[in-house]
Formats: structure tokens, sequence, C-alpha cells
């Protein structure tokens, strides 16, 4: 195996474990389904296990996929400040989203809208979680796959953020459409204003 494929399999065993971890634990503690079961989501994940396999694959072949020269010291080091940013994001968002995450949207369920921590910044940064990944496997592999499956994962994860919208807006009306006004939808780099 290539320091590549390492890498990858390190940021995934880290970035997974903590997804399935957050699941186990609050599906005990809530002792209901904390999954929906609608078409986004189970593409979505379907998508991402092919994403990731394909990273994999890439990253244990020759060099031949690699489309931008960049030296792989320094691709290294730019991915592995994209996979560290997409670790602390979603470490972040599964804290501050505490009993209210759900994977999916479940219609009959209703949870807290969560406006602090991290949803200060971005409505969806577990979202921008995964984009960070994207962002981090093409780098690091240089490949016009990973490029052109990115773009479409990109696709995939705004259709599930506008369903979810969708439910927030429903569950919580003025509370979410103020939130929504206030917070955008993957990120939020103006710093606040001195009073």
């Amino acid at each position: 195996m290539t320091p590549d494929t390492w890498l990858i399999l390190l940021h995934q065993l880290l970035f997974q474990g903590m997804f399935f971890a957050k699941n186990v634990v609050l599906r005990q503690r809530l002792g209901q389904p904390i999954r929906g079961y609608n078409l986004e989501a189970n593409l979505s994940i379907a998508f991402f296990v092919i994403f990731i396999a394909i990273a994999l694959w890439l990253s244990l072949g020759p060099d031949s996929h690699r489309f931008t020269g960049l030296a792989g010291g320094a691709a290294q080091a730019l991915a592995g400040l994209f996979m560290l940013a997409s670790l602390v994001i979603a470490a972040a968002s599964l804290k501050d989203l505490g009993e209210s995450w759900r994977v999916g949207v479940i219609e009959e369920q209703e949870t807290k809208l969560i406006e602090t921590g991290v949803y200060r910044f971005s409505r969806n940064p577990y979202f921008l979680a995964y984009l960070l990944m994207f962002a981090a496997y093409i780098t690091l592999l240089q490949s016009i796959l990973l490029l052109v499956l990115s773009v479409i994962g990109f696709g995939m994860v705004h259709t599930m953020i506008l369903r979810e919208e969708r439910y927030l807006l429903n569950k919580h009306a003025a509370d979410y459409e103020r939130y929504r006004n206030r917070v955008p939808r993957y990120l939020n780099l103006k710093l606040p204003k001195a009073k």
C-alpha cells in the first residue's frame, strides 16, 4: 500500500468512526430510529461508498491518474489540511447537533433547531465536511475521475440539503427562516463586526 492509501484509510477510520459511534450511541439513548429511509440519503450513502472505494483504488495504482503535476509532498500536505479540516468540522457538527442528529429526514420526528457552535457559521457543517473530503482526495490523487465524481457528489449533497431545509422550514417555521437568513447554507467566512 502507498502512503496515499494509508492517509485515506486513516481519514476514513476517523471520519466514519465518528459517524458510526454517534449513530449507535444516539440510537440507544433515544430508543427510536435516527436514520431516515428516503431516496436522497440512500443514494448519497451508496455514492459516498463508491467515491471512497474509487479513491482507495486509485491510491494503490501508479501515478497515471494524476493530472496537475503537483509534487507528491505538496499534494499530501494540502490534502492533509483538507482532511484535518473535514475531521474537525465533522466532529464539531456531531457534537453541536447533539440529540438532533439524524441521517436523512425523518418526517414524523421533530428535533430541536440548533443555531450554536459550528452551526453559527454553516447550516450544514457535516455536509461541508464531506465536500472537504472530496477536495482532499482530489488534491491528494489529482484525479479527473474524482473531480467529476465530486461534482456529482456535490449535487447529491445539495439535494439532501434542500430536502432538509424544507423539513426544517415546515417544523420550525419562523425560527428557521430567521436562522436561514442569518447563516449561509455552506460557510460564512465573515468575521463578526466589533461593536
